[in-house]
């Protein structure tokens, strides 16, 4: 498993662009991106599990009804989400985008990000197009990455090559997510492209399988999203043998997609709205995985300890707090707590009591970029893996006139 450059553009077949069509004000910013594969692909996706959802999803889940799609196409700076006349627009930046590319209408997934409730006029994305399309290239995965982003401050992208058998295959994926991230699928606007051969039925159970354990498990604000989507296309034109059952295939693949996802939910929580720094809360001895998710979801959606985190204060109390309210069945006299970051780690509870430690120390520890809250629960054989990030000034700042 290598991690190479290219992004979605790293598998063969496919190519990207991002353009400024006019949908934001902000001439500076992309607002439309476009991925690409040149032959059909096997497609599958996830969806938010709030019930208002954007209507570009309800138009994907219509089109990848099939399991096949071509094109994947998103614009930033509306949400096009309660709006009377969403699917139309939808339909109709679908019906333009086939035109443009010779392909079939039914074969585009489209996603759109920002503003809830805010009318969209079709007219940018449409006439934004033919400049979209000519600019598709095999090093469009940038321009591709700025076209999704909102708040987000950095492009969150990443690609890796790895065999199955004797056929070199890769993976790659671009993602957006600043704020409104919260656990239970989907938590942002994920694209991922691959030139592996696999079968719908098994993207599609890679895709899900995977997600309860990356996507599923960060959360920045408490609040899930309205148009949050997962997509991964498949073209197969790395020559594999098709994987269409479970087994060593679908298992190596099934670890290259985690590669991947877990990278991208590293940047997503570390770029969350005003954070300062990318909070990793890693929990073992679980009785059971269930029990090791719940646990480590509570401590990371915390908003004290979030702040603590922020203030560089190793108030482990708010982690022990967290745990007692997350329903989680554990005996709280098993919990140990310990912070860890590149300046060390430092023990702050042993058997759900405090011990001494210097606090000097751990303010050293805690004032990095990445902290790791490590928490063991007993003796169980089980653990889980949560990302998040700090609770700053500047998350009220960027959400108290995020509209106007």
């Amino acid at each position: 498993m290598n991690i190479i450059n290219g992004g979605v553009c790293a598998a063969k077949g496919f190519t990207a662009s991002g353009i400024h069509c006019g949908v934001r004000k902000n001439r500076t910013k992309k607002d439309l991106a476009l991925i690409f594969s040149e032959k059909k692909a096997t497609a599958a996706s996830v969806y938010t599990t709030n019930l208002v959802k954007g209507a570009p999803l309800t138009v994907t889940k219509t089109h990848i009804a099939d399991g096949k799609a071509q094109a994947i196409i998103c614009n930033s700076g509306n949400a096009n989400t309660c709006n009377a006349n969403g699917i139309e627009v939808a339909e109709l930046t679908c019906a333009a985008l086939a035109k443009e590319l010779s392909i079939a209408p039914d074969d585009i997934i489209i996603a759109s990000t920002g503003v809830i409730g805010q009318p969209l006029n079709p007219d940018p994305i449409v006439n934004g197009i033919p400049q979209l399309v000519s600019k598709l290239s095999k090093g469009g995965c940038e321009d591709a990455a700025e076209g999704i982003m909102t708040t987000d401050t950095i492009r969150k992208e990443i690609a890796v090559s790895f065999q199955i058998g004797d056929t070199t295959c890769h993976i790659g994926g671009i993602a957006k997510g600043s704020g409104m991230i919260h656990p239970n699928m989907a938590t942002m606007l994920v694209f991922i492209t691959t030139d592996v051969a696999i079968s719908a039925p098994l993207l599609q159970k890679a895709l899900s399988t995977d997600i309860a354990s990356t996507f599923n498990m960060i959360s920045v604000d408490g609040d899930t999203s309205t148009n949050d989507m997962v997509s991964i296309l498949a073209n197969g034109m790395a020559g594999n043998p098709e994987i269409k059952e479970e087994g060593e295939a679908f298992n190596t693949f099934m670890k290259a997609l985690n590669t991947v996802t877990v990278h991208l939910c590293r940047l997503i929580a570390g770029d969350g709205e005003g954070a300062t720094k990318m909070l990793e809360c890693r929990v073992s001895g679980a009785a059971d995985e269930q029990t090791a998710k719940t646990v480590a979801k509570s401590v990371i959606c915390s908003s004290l300890l979030k702040a603590a985190m922020f203030g560089a204060d190793a108030n482990w109390g708010r982690v022990l707090c967290a745990i007692g309210y997350s329903g989680a069945d554990i005996d709280v006299n098993c919990v140990d707590v310990a912070f860890r970051s590149k300046k060390g780690t430092v023990a702050v509870c042993k058997n759900g009591a405090g011990v001494p430690f210097s606090e000097e120390e751990a303010k050293q520890i805690l004032l990095e970029s990445e902290i790791e809250i490590l928490v063991s629960v007993g003796n169980g054989p089980s653990e889980a893996t949560a990302w998040g990030c700090d609770l700053t000034y500047d998350y009220v700042k960027i959400n108290g006139d995020y509209r106007t």
